[in-house]
């Protein structure tokens, strides 16, 4: 099954794409080529520039603080276990303690002088070679433990961020229930009854080979199921396609 989410609001698609970057920023960090590293420095800079305009160190802490007293109001709930409700308490409030102790995002990577250079190279097309940037070029024929010593140093300013939003979007992916629907001739829509809404989940039997384009408002969801044709341009499907989806609010 090939997943795929839409978001409702833009503060949830904001965390979604930091989500990616920082899985991205994981991949490419491990153990590897220089050009893979490369990659991985690229990223961290998009991390940057998308932590930059927006709080989003303020939002995560909203979202988490609001999901804490929620998960406390249940504490004397009637089956609700209470080991693994304290252990989600206990990780809410480490990632709120890393957040509130980790300062203005990013501000550490912005103070060396030597990654603010090559943030502006590497913005550049082609502009992270020898022929722009000799010490980078430099970097990359060090050992290769070497250089992830220095990216997991890089990157640590970032992690409480990244386990914040890991928490917050597990708790919203949590808090639905998938159902199995169809989509008569390739298309779906459903009344949401005035229930608000932050995330759309839908899965798709890989083998047939169509994908959901999706648009919803707060009042109804859209599913129409395309197929990729010639140069992958997507073309509307005309049977029925069966598939499953999760509506998540938290």
């Amino acid at each position: 099954m090939i997943l795929f989410e839409y978001p409702f609001n833009e503060r949830v698609r904001a965390l979604m794409r930091l989500e990616s970057l920082f899985d991205r920023l994981m991949f490419f960090a491990q153990p590897g080529d220089p050009r893979m590293h490369q990659v991985a420095l690229s990223v961290l800079f998009d991390l940057l520039d998308a932590t930059e305009r927006t709080d989003m160190k303020g939002t995560v802490l909203q979202d988490l603080e609001r999901q804490r007293l929620v998960l406390a109001s249940l504490r004397d709930h009637p089956g609700v276990d209470a080991r693994v409700l304290t252990a989600m308490l206990d990780e809410i409030e480490r990632a709120t303690a890393g957040l509130s102790a980790m300062g203005k995002t990013g501000q550490a990577l912005r103070e060396n002088e030597w990654l603010t250079s090559l943030r502006g190279r590497l913005a550049v097309p082609g502009g992270g070679t020898q022929v722009d940037m000799p010490s980078f070029h430099a970097w990359q024929y060090r050992p290769g433990n070497e250089r992830c010593s220095d990216l997991q140093r890089w990157m640590a300013p970032l992690m409480p961020l990244q386990a914040g939003i890991a928490i917050v979007l597990r708790l919203l992916r949590e808090s639905g229930e998938r159902t199995s629907e169809v989509a008569r001739q390739g298309a779906f829509q459903q009344m949401l009854a005035g229930k608000v809404y932050q995330l759309l989940r839908v899965w798709v039997d890989e083998s047939i080979g169509t994908f959901p384009e999706i648009s919803a408002n707060k009042y109804m969801v859209w599913i129409r199921f395309a197929a990729q044709g010639g140069e992958h341009k997507p073309q509307a499907v005309s049977g029925d396609i069966p598939f499953r989806m999760t509506l998540c609010a938290l």
